[in-house]
């Protein structure tokens, strides 16, 4: 990037992330995903640490928080309250020990470890006691005036009025081992405690608060970080209290020769505070910290409140305080967040794509970003009235996330990053495959190629479709690319008539590759009923609509000789869906490759073939890999034979099927006492 456009981009940055903190810091209203905040100061942060001639004081990375309410008494922090700097990958924490690193001598990096704790979600706090008493409590602020919150503070449990009886805590101390420490608050008397911790809610309170809010006719919160900073800020304790919140101490500011962190929360917890001592970990090396870090992304669900990361610090005291600050950050320690469930990209082109069916979909082109541990550098736009909607343009700055956690989609445009050189996206007029006009018929919002017969982006779209349904492993788009560049097959049909001589002489594709791909196609000769008429790529018959049809004619045989009125009959299926399922059965070239492909070999299961519907009345539920055939097969086999197949277990459920590596369902069918069978009893009752 030149010197002239990151000034420009950080200029735009600073501006748009200043104006989100405000919001959100000093009027409680949040306008974009906590997320999505992170990964803008995160490009600030990068593009600030390249061009470091461009960082002024007004910046966010120089600063912590806010301006403090009016409504609140202004409170100076003894010692300045920092914030940490974030890190989304290993590369980033790799980068953040060499910045260190250099910094530090041989001597110094010998005695390095770890501390490392769950980063809690919640509001920072800081806590003064004076002579054991609870004198003053205050939130961050700027860093260095925050808001005195005393009040609502007294209100929490988990903070103690007083501290323990100083013999106690001197007895505990020593048992620890922590002499010098007992030593030195001998000779203060406990005169002062500093501690700082954090407000939270935990998940089980946040239901019970939302629940109270739904019986007065009141809006639910909408997660427990908003509801736990709201809380703190009332000006009438009252309503702080009918809250729930809790705390956790995390930091003892006043000096009782603490030498590591470690020590600081041992001594925290004597002292009276609540901690998460019981979750945190010293960690010798970063390996440690990954695995730490990789422990609680896959079980936060099992502590009681919300976490989006885990907090790593230099545990020696005395380097951490060598290492000093940069910004608004210590240079000693790092907040490791979960992959983003959101974040931020620039949009670096729209192009459209043809479907199996015609549909012409847009498709963003974005600056590679990782969302959820996935880098995400395409999403899809649906069609022209959703870009509409979203004001998008070539260039912009967007918000993306992953629906489902699982398909990226952009969320919003965040207009006010625009330099001026975003161009508008103009929807092409013949499809860009074959060249033919396009049509967007009365009350669709998508444009269409209507040439399905020679259009050979839609052609190899329904073959990629089919192979999917079908399931044959091995045989991915770029496998179908390179038979129908080779004149190898025509349509999916032609696959079952393959030979391995036929595939051996590509380049790159030797004989026992071709074996496995040969011996892969022969095995999916076979198919469900439901699944045979998803994969023939029906337009408007999705998944639902195949088992529906499936159930209600039995064979392929009798679905093509349904009348459109016998389709309207099918539950669940319109005049629309109805008219398209009849349409492709009335086309000739549609019967004609059914009937090749019966010819090539391939069995159709006819329900009707089944005769007696002997799962009629049976539940099950599959979890884990199974060796013999794959989740769909096997849900289209319990199905024709009468069965239901659910996603989620209940006391209703007749079996869990447990194949390898079974999930979070197994569990819950042992807590149900839902009968837990393996593979090879699921065989027997299918009958095979």
């Amino acid at each position: 990037m030149e010197k002239l456009e990151a000034k420009n981009r950080i200029e735009k940055l600073k501006a748009a992330i200043n104006h989100y903190r405000y919001l959100y810091h000093v009027l409680d209203r949040q306008d974009i995903s906590d997320a999505a905040l992170d990964s803008l100061k995160k490009e600030l942060f990068d593009l600030e640490k390249n061009f470091p001639e461009f960082i002024t004081p007004d910046s966010p990375t120089q600063r912590v928080g806010g301006e403090a309410l009016k409504e609140f008494k202004k409170v100076r922090h003894s010692q300045r309250m920092l914030s940490f700097n974030d890190a989304f990958s290993k590369k980033d924490m790799e980068d953040w020990k060499a910045r260190f690193s250099r910094l530090l001598s041989k001597e110094d990096l010998e005695k390095i470890d770890y501390y490392c704790e769950p980063k809690l979600d919640g509001l920072a706090i800081e806590l003064l006691y004076e002579n054991r008493i609870f004198k003053t409590g205050s939130t961050r602020g700027d860093g260095v005036i925050g808001e005195d919150i005393t009040q609502n503070l007294k209100t929490i449990e988990a903070i103690p009025l007083k501290l323990r009886e100083l013999d106690d805590i001197l007895k505990d101390l020593e048992k620890e081992g922590l002499k010098e420490v007992s030593n030195s608050i001998k000779k203060t008397n406990l005169k002062e405690v500093i501690s700082r911790g954090e407000a939270i809610i935990t998940k089980k309170n946040f239901e019970k608060v939302n629940e109270e809010q739904k019986k007065q006719g009141l809006p639910a919160f909408a997660n427990p970080r908003n509801l736990a900073a709201g809380s703190i800020r009332q000006l009438d304790p009252k309503i702080t209290a009918r809250r729930l919140l809790d705390t956790n101490a995390y930091a003892l500011i006043t000096d009782f020769g603490q030498k590591n962190h470690e020590q600081s929360h041992k001594i925290l917890q004597i002292l009276g505070f609540k901690t998460n001592n019981k979750y945190n970990k010293r960690c010798k090396t970063l390996e440690g910290v990954y695995e730490f870090h990789d422990f609680w992304y896959k079980n936060r669900e099992k502590l009681p409140y919300e976490i989006d990361g885990i907090v790593v610090q230099i545990n020696n005291n005395e380097i951490y305080e060598k290492l000093g600050v940069v910004g608004k950050a210590p240079r000693a320690a790092m907040a490791f967040k979960f992959p983003l469930k959101q974040a931020t990209t620039i949009v670096r082109d729209i192009k459209v794509q043809v479907g199996r069916t015609g549909a012409i979909t847009p498709i963003a082109y974005l600056e590679p970003v990782e969302v959820g541990g996935v880098e995400i550098s395409h999403a899809t736009l649906h069609n022209e009235d959703e870009i509409k909607r979203l004001g998008l343009k070539i260039g912009d700055t967007v918000i993306v996330g992953r629906a489902g956690d699982v398909i990226p989609a952009i969320i919003s445009v965040l207009p006010e990053l625009r330099t001026g050189k975003e161009i508008d996206f103009k929807m092409p007029k013949i499809c860009p495959s074959c060249e033919t006009p396009l049509l967007k018929p009365e009350g669709e919002a998508i444009w269409r190629c209507p040439n399905k017969k020679n259009c050979p982006a839609q052609k190899r779209e329904s073959f990629y479709h089919f192979a999917a349904i079908f399931d044959i492993v091995g045989l991915g788009p770029k496998i179908i690319d390179r038979l129908l560049d080779e004149g190898l097959i025509y349509d999916p049909a032609d696959l079952f008539k393959l030979k391995e001589k036929d595939v051996s002489g590509l380049e790159r594709f030797g004989e026992k590759s071709a074996e496995n791909l040969i011996s892969a196609i022969q095995s999916k000769r076979e198919i469900g009923l439901s699944r045979f008429i998803y994969a023939l790529g029906i337009r408007n018959a999705g998944q639902e609509t195949s088992e529906d049809l499936a159930e209600k004619f039995g064979s392929i045989e009798n679905l093509e000789k349904a009348s459109l009125f016998d389709l309207t009959e099918v539950a669940d299926i319109g005049p629309v869906v109805s008219k398209s399922i009849y349409n492709f059965f009335k086309d000739k070239r549609n019967l004609r490759f059914i009937e090749k492909l019966k010819k090539a070999g391939v069995k159709i299961e006819s329900r009707k073939q089944i005769g007696i519907q002997k799962l009629k009345g049976i539940s099950f539920v599959l979890t884990g890999a199974l060796e013999s055939m794959s989740r769909e097969e096997a849900k289209e086999k319990v199905r024709a034979l009468g069965g239901r197949v659910s996603e989620s277990v209940s006391k209703n459920t007749s079996y869990l099927v447990a194949g390898n590596e079974p999930g979070s369902k197994f569990k819950t069918a042992k807590e149900l006492g839902v009968k837990i069978i393996n593979e090879k009893e699921f065989l027997n009752i299918l009958g095979k």
